[in-house]
């Protein structure tokens, strides 16, 4: 990170200094309505959709949640979290994003361990998880769970990536946007949050979960291969590469998704194929026959069940102005 932006976040806030005078607790009206809940409308200015502050330091935050998804990052030293029971320590470089069930308490932070954090109202998310687009991924199924209120499979994710040098560009860029208040910036974060996630989805084995850690373990591989091999993997492929029988895979696919191998393996085939229609020159049957179809009559039925149109009235549809 830039000294220049490390310089302003590292500057002491008015609570600090009263924490630094004396004072043993937060100051709890700073952030909650109601006891042990984090409120957005606290910390949001009125109109706003997202929102960057940095972490209060030198003491103890007690345990809490959130009413919205928050998504902290660490510009350097490191903090130690509780959540739900699970010791996660965050390092200088590394994402957290947590959902407004996480139970979260977190150690006193010194001077030079300087967070980030990001207030973030659930409108904001609407052009992100359109950059990413429907397909299975935990990354959009943990932030739509979220947003949805539903229970979801983890209530937080930890990104270890401070040596992925898009993904910590593109967080700075961020937080610079914000925090100073940039001209046009609500599109421009919306469009650098897209392509945050675009870039996260790109090192899931770097990320671990709360909660069920071997079946979201199990799925960043399942998903990770029909991702690389949707042409023309197999789940007896999938299986054999990751040692488990066959049915009993199936099953756990299907128990955790909602869906079958095949239906996943088509999902990722479909919307391949829009992509390929909206952005390429290519043929209906050159674009049948990349995604994995030898049967251009079956591609025609599937595609029209999945978007209502032929996939040529698709391509006319999408490119209209």
């Amino acid at each position: 990170m830039k000294e220049e932006l490390l310089r302003e976040l590292k500057k002491v806030t008015l609570e600090e200094q009263h924490i630094l005078s004396g004072s043993a607790q937060i100051e709890r009206e700073i952030y909650m309505r109601q006891e042990d809940v984090i409120d957005a409308g606290k910390l949001l200015d009125a109109g706003k959709l997202i929102q960057v502050r940095t972490h209060t330091r030198f003491i103890h935050f007690p345990r809490h949640t959130h009413n919205y998804i928050e998504v902290i990052y660490m510009c350097s030293g490191s903090t130690r979290h509780v959540i739900d029971g699970n010791d996660v320590v965050l390092g200088q470089g590394e994402l957290l994003f947590l959902n407004q069930r996480a139970v979260q308490e977190i150690y006193p932070a010194g001077e030079d361990d300087i967070a980030v954090n990001f207030i973030i109202l659930p409108e904001f998310f609407d052009y992100s998880l359109k950059m990413i687009g429907e397909e299975n991924n935990l990354l959009r199924d943990f932030v739509v769970d979220s947003l949805k209120g539903e229970s979801g499979r983890a209530c937080y994710m930890h990104f270890k990536v401070a040596d992925v040098l898009p993904v910590q560009n593109l967080l700075e860029n961020l937080i610079w946007s914000i925090w100073n208040r940039q001209p046009n910036k609500r599109s421009i974060n919306q469009a650098t949050m897209g392509l945050l996630f675009l870039q996260l989805m790109n090192h899931m084995d770097r990320m671990e979960m709360g909660d069920e850690g071997k079946q979201s373990r199990l799925m960043i591989a399942v998903l990770d291969y029909v991702e690389e091999h949707y042409r023309e993997g197999g789940l007896g492929e999938l299986s054999g590469l990751l040692h488990y029988d066959m049915c009993w895979l199936s099953r756990e696919i299907k128990k955790i998704t909602g869906k079958n191998y095949t239906e996943l393996v088509q999902e990722k085939r479909l919307n391949q194929a829009a992509y390929l229609l909206e952005h390429t020159t290519m043929s209906v049957m050159e674009i049948a026959a990349a995604v994995g179809y030898d049967n251009i009559s079956y591609f025609h039925r599937i595609f029209q069940k999945r978007f209502g149109l032929t996939p040529r009235k698709y391509r006319v549809g999408v490119r209209q102005p």
